[in-house]
């Protein structure tokens, strides 16, 4: 049998070789023209056709120049010019001149042309009799072509039909002879679009159109305005059509309005919390696909086969969908560049990517040579024997076999990758037993004592909130399809919460978390979807009231509880200033802008406040971080701000301007809710005048950047709030003005300021604003601690400020101890640590650069100021203060804590404090 189909292949290959040259192709080198004989028979007629290719088949032809006053022979100018350019890309392919990306680039490219070409050729036929057509205010309109598919995502195949929707602005008439109204005109134009391309003649066709994928399918308008398109969307857009309009792209006509069209349809595509609905859609348009495969027998298929080219499309489109809202990095129309945008965001491991990218490229080489054979659209190898060597030779392999066992081992990986991803067995199913025969008799069954049983205190009133909620209008308002889901959850959900440290309280802020997510069944979906999550989300109920609340009022938070993102690694603190630079490059609006910098802020937040409670992190480098992360918000805020204030007043010449941070911000000490204490500096001429429509000096433009920084830090926001700004440590407190200039700050700090502000300048940071100005301030500081102090005078100072603060704020008694204010506390060691760096910062200027309390110690160490001994217990008391007032904060507790829970600590602080005194 082998050696029968050598012989045939061998004897096929001559007779076209000799067909070709019998048809003008004279001094052909056969031996070099072999490989295209194998490969294509397309390529061979075409060259048969047109043998002035021979010469230059590696070089792509001109497009024709068509006449409208020709229509048949337009048809016929492009049927030869796409098989020409097509026989190119054969050419390239078997030669090993293009990887298979070059050959999907260049068949979209011949399909933008002739759509391009045929577009133009169709409006010169129609004009003579209807016109252009325009709007009311004259303005002409043309069709908007839109590409779905393949060619949508810039990758088309090389014998496929195209998928278009047709559209056109507005309401409009033509201008001719005899008067169209818009949308019939357009219909035309579309008609004679279609027939242009793929009506077959003598020479073939040019490009297949298929417009099934516009609104309501075949039984749709053939063209419709962008509003009638938008109301579509917005009631009748279903989830497969998501899919679809992923890949999306104006390709021809009015291409600027097409593009601004699809940004207006983005939010029906990627919606702005994270989307697990689209994974239960998707395993429905799967398992349609599946049946059809079965029933058709259809293993081969390459395309919609198992491990074939769908399932890496599915994989795909299903990620960008749940989280290309929240990432627009992620709105990729072009598969490969949407594989490598999921492994850079961490959605897929790098090395799953790679596999996926390579068995996606080696399945559009093989879809791309079983087409080229003929020029057929189809999508499986071959059953004739001959055909399927030939396919295999002209890919390098022996033989057939060889070739099956190469596509087998990529199937294999998409298919494992696939189900990996998608498959349907990662739902959390619900524990079989009372929990779930509890759940499911509700409203009006079930008994408390079931809960009791399973470990709640209180089960009267566990029962009675689980009650109240399954007879809820939020149970009662879901589909069948949230139903099931919710239903699902809920049982995996009171088990889970049973067996947590805190059961009561975990049962009621969870049933809190759904009622504010009942909205959106897609927080549903995602509980189902990944049980991680769901124990993540009882864990977090249970631990800390702060990290509830959080998630009740903002459920994006939600997406933190995956397993990436829980168990990954915490960015580093460069990562975290990239992170929020990336926001910058974002082309939104400012309210969209600042919805985005506090979803960002929040997950960060979120993510460290998980980490610190799983101990991956410990509380000192968990407040670093949080600094970090307060530090890079102000970056971005402050370029908003700026922004808003340029375009209400212009630019000022020559200005500069400095975000000062103070207390914990300044220290990289920050809280889960701290606020922040910010000092606001100007520079430049007070006489200067900003070059705007609403034109303000130099003070005046400054006080409204201050006030608008300010603004977008307090503004509320579906993500919720940035930050609470405190500004009273700025020079002459509350009397004083909110933004101050550089040379008045100096004057202050050199000649006025008490004891107490120099204090504050130990923690002082310069963090946002103008490189200059910020360096200035930075010299200020360091001038300022380098001062010599009389230590008596500079110990009475600061021993009064202290005993006045503790007096006023210290909410310690005999059982209990303020963490911050208490004797023993974080105050203490702060005031410590502030006296020592100003009365010795003189002749130890290592002392000047550092914030933050252990980095403060640990530079009094090394200047021989403390010995190992106490530094060891300072840093040691430090932390754990640090520990158990992030504690309390998560858990929505004061920062008062018994005694008794802190052991020594406080005494032990107390105790080496006084004796450094």
């Amino acid at each position: 049998m082998g050696g029968s189909l050598e012989h045939e292949l061998e004897a096929l290959v001559w007779r076209r070789l000799e067909a070709l040259q019998s048809a003008g192709g004279v001094g052909i080198d056969p031996e070099a023209l072999r490989p295209l004989a194998i490969a294509s028979d397309f390529a061979l007629d075409t060259l048969r056709r047109q043998p002035a290719l021979l010469a230059a088949r590696h070089a792509l032809p001109a497009p024709p120049v068509l006449d409208p006053a020709a229509p048949e022979a337009a048809m016929a100018a492009l049927r030869r010019w796409r098989a020409a350019a097509s026989t190119v890309l054969v050419a390239r392919d078997v030669d090993g001149l293009d990887p298979v990306e070059a050959t999907l680039a260049g068949s979209t490219r011949i399909a933008e042309q002739a759509l391009a070409l045929a577009l133009a050729q169709a409006e010169g036929e129609l004009a003579p009799r209807f016109g252009t057509v325009r709007d009311a205010a004259g303005q002409a309109q043309r069709l908007v072509v839109f590409a779905l598919g393949k060619l949508g995502g810039g990758e088309l195949n090389f014998s496929s039909d195209i998928d278009l929707v047709y559209a056109h602005a507005g309401p409009g008439s033509s201008d001719g002879p005899r008067v169209l109204e818009a949308e019939a005109y357009f219909v035309r134009l579309g008609q004679r679009l279609g027939q242009l391309l793929g009506e077959p003649t003598a020479e073939g066709f040019c490009h297949r159109v298929d417009l099934r994928l516009r609104p309501f399918g075949d039984s749709g308008r053939l063209v419709m305005g962008f509003e009638a398109m938008d109301a579509y969307f917005q009631r009748e857009g279903r989830d497969w059509e998501r899919y679809a309009w992923i890949k999306a792209r104006a390709v021809a006509g009015d291409i600027e309005a097409g593009e601004a069209w699809l940004r207006g349809l983005r939010p029906f595509v990627y919606r702005r919390y994270l989307d697990f609905t689209a994974l239960d859609a998707l395993r429905g348009m799967k398992a349609m696909i599946e049946a059809e495969v079965a029933r058709r027998d259809m293993a081969d298929d390459l395309k919609r086969g198992p491990g074939g080219i769908r399932e890496v499309e599915f994989l795909v489109q299903a990620l960008q969908l749940i989280r290309g809202g929240r990432e627009p990095a992620l709105r990729q129309r072009g598969l490969l560049p949407a594989l490598a945008a999921l492994a850079g965001a961490g959605h897929l491991a790098p090395a799953t990517a790679a596999r996926l990218a390579e068995a996606y490229r080696f399945l559009r080489r093989v879809e791309n040579r079983v087409q080229m054979l003929r020029d057929a659209q189809t999508h499986a190898l071959p059953a004739d024997p001959l055909d399927r060597l030939r396919i295999a030779r002209g890919l390098g392999y022996a033989d057939a076999a060889a070739l099956d066992a190469a596509l087998g081992g990529h199937r294999a990986v998409v298919a494992e990758e696939f189900a990996a991803v998608l498959g349907s067995g990662r739902r959390a199913a619900p524990p079989p037993g009372p929990l779930a025969a509890y759940w499911q008799a509700l409203p009006e069954g079930g008994e408390a004592r079931v809960l009791a049983e399973a470990g709640f205190a209180d089960a009267t009133a566990a029962d009675e909130a689980l009650r109240r909620l399954a007879g809820s209008a939020l149970r009662r308002s879901l589909s069948p399809r949230a139903a099931a889901w919710f239903d699902g959850i809920l049982p995996v959900l009171i088990a889970q919460a049973a067996a947590s440290e805190a059961p009561d309280a975990s049962l009621a802020r969870a049933i809190a978390l759904l009622g504010a997510i009942g909205r959106r069944s897609s927080y549903f979906a995602l509980l189902a979807e990944q049980p991680a999550a769901l124990e993540r989300l009882v864990a977090v109920c249970a631990d800390s009231a702060l990290l509830a609340e959080r998630l009740t009022e903002q459920p994006q938070l939600l997406d933190e509880l995956l397993d990436v993102r829980a168990a990954g690694p915490l960015p580093e603190p460069e990562g975290i200033a990239a992170e929020f630079a990336a926001l910058a490059a974002l082309p939104e609006d400012a309210e969209a802008a600042l919805l985005a910098l506090n979803e960002r802020r929040h997950s960060l937040a979120f993510r460290i406040g998980l980490a610190w409670r799983a101990g991956r992190l410990d509380a000192v480098a968990a407040t670093r971080l949080l600094a970090r992360v307060a530090e890079a918000v102000l970056v971005d805020a402050l370029r908003l701000a700026r922004h808003e204030v340029e375009r209400a007043h212009g630019r000022l010449p020559d200005g500069e301007f400095a975000v000062l941070g103070y207390g914990s911000i300044g220290a990289e000490e920050l809280g889960f809710a701290s606020d922040l204490d910010l000092v606001f500096v100007h520079g430049g001429a007070l006489a200067s005048v900003s070059d705007g429509p609403r034109p303000l000096d130099a003070p005046r433009w400054y006080l409204r950047l201050a006030q608008k920084l300010v603004a977008l830090l307090d503004t509320p926001t579906a993500a919720g709030r940035l930050y609470e700004v405190d500004v009273r440590l700025r020079p002459d407190g509350a009397q004083g003005l909110l933004v101050v200039h550089e040379a008045s700050y100096a004057g202050y700090q050199r000649e006025r300021a008490w004891t107490w502000e120099h204090q504050a300048l130990v923690r002082m940071r310069p963090l946002a604003g103008d490189a200059g100005l910020l360096a200035r301030l930075e010299a200020l500081r360091g001038e300022i601690l380098a001062r010599e102090r009389d230590p008596v005078a500079l110990a009475a100072d600061v021993a009064v400020m202290r005993e006045r603060m503790r007096r006023e704020l210290d909410r310690s008694d005999a059982l209990h101890l303020d963490l911050k204010q208490g004797e023993g506390g974080l105050v203490d060691l702060e005031f410590f640590l502030q006296q020592a760096v100003l009365r010795h910062a003189a002749r130890h200027p290592a002392l000047r650069a550092p914030r933050h309390s252990v980095d403060l110690l640990r530079a009094l160490e090394a200047e021989g100021l403390l010995d190992a001994g106490t530094a060891r217990g300072l840093v040691e008391a430090h932390a754990a203060l640090v520990a158990a007032s992030l504690a309390c904060t998560l858990d929505h507790r004061p920062r008062r804590v018994a005694r008794a829970r802190l052991g020594d600590t406080p005494a032990r602080l107390a105790a080496l404090l006084a004796a450094k005194a």
